[in-house]
């Protein structure tokens, strides 16, 4: 379970969260990196130059800044920009009707990447995830887009592991019959996700989101509902991804 330190450094903080952005978003002007950290444009490219001289970040000649070379080794094929601006607003409507916070998250490889967190205003909820990662076949949205594929790429990808693959097969495959996945407390203690994948075309991204919530509110009685929302939620996303890859 990782929490923010109470002694947190705010310039810090501010410089690793462009540096994620860089890497799963792409590229970004000064006013961008401004907006995302809600920070004033000298503060902005205060952290930038600082990102450059690192070599955290580049500056292209449209002025714009991109990953830098610490950053391109691991950079995702497909920028999280794409996804995040189509979700975004469905992930809003998701809190919003359940009061739970609400993720979306890309798998790539191994790893549940969380491209965006929508927290809800209650006083005891789940945060901020956005830049995190977590084991895939723990996370619930990891579980979920991992139970999308086939059963032989699964078995390659952790065939070298400590995962047991076969239980993790039934596993996934009995999520993929009743259509979504649970993490309870697997990954932190005290919080519960339910996870629902995104469907998109063979060679994108692996895509799923999740409604994250304290342990002490998770009511199998209410589970029905969630997944309804998910799965709505998931189907309009995926619908907006389709109209947008035919426009680009």
């Amino acid at each position: 379970m990782k929490n923010k330190p109470g002694y947190g450094i705010e310039s810090v903080d501010h410089a690793l969260r462009l540096a994620l952005l860089l890497q799963q978003e792409g590229p970004l002007r000064v006013t961008d990196a401004a907006e995302r950290l809600e920070v004033a444009r000298s503060t902005a490219h205060r952290l930038l130059a600082m990102l450059v001289y690192r070599d955290f970040a580049e500056q292209q000649p449209d002025r714009r800044y991109v990953a830098g070379p610490v950053l391109r080794r691991s950079t995702p094929s497909e920028p999280a920009a794409v996804l995040r601006g189509v979700a975004l607003p469905h992930l809003e409507g998701l809190t919003a009707r359940t009061g739970e916070t609400s993720n979306l998250v890309v798998v790539v490889a191994d790893e549940a990447r969380f491209a965006a967190t929508v927290e809800c205003d209650q006083t005891l909820r789940v945060g901020d995830r956005e830049g995190r990662t977590l084991p895939a076949h723990l996370a619930s949205g990891g579980r979920a887009a991992l139970a999308a594929r086939d059963p032989d790429e699964v078995r390659a990808l952790y065939e070298e592991s400590e995962v047991d693959v076969e239980a993790l097969l039934r596993d996934l495959a009995r999520i993929r019959r009743q259509g979504f996945a649970v993490n309870n407390q697997r990954t932190e203690t005290g919080v519960t996700a339910i996870g629902c994948v995104v469907d998109r075309p063979p060679g994108s991204p692996a895509t799923a989101i999740s409604l994250a919530m304290p342990t002490v509110r998770h009511d199998r009685r209410r589970l029905g509902e969630w997944v309804r929302q998910l799965t709505v939620t998931a189907e309009r996303i995926a619908a907006d991804l389709r109209r947008s890859d035919q426009v680009g």
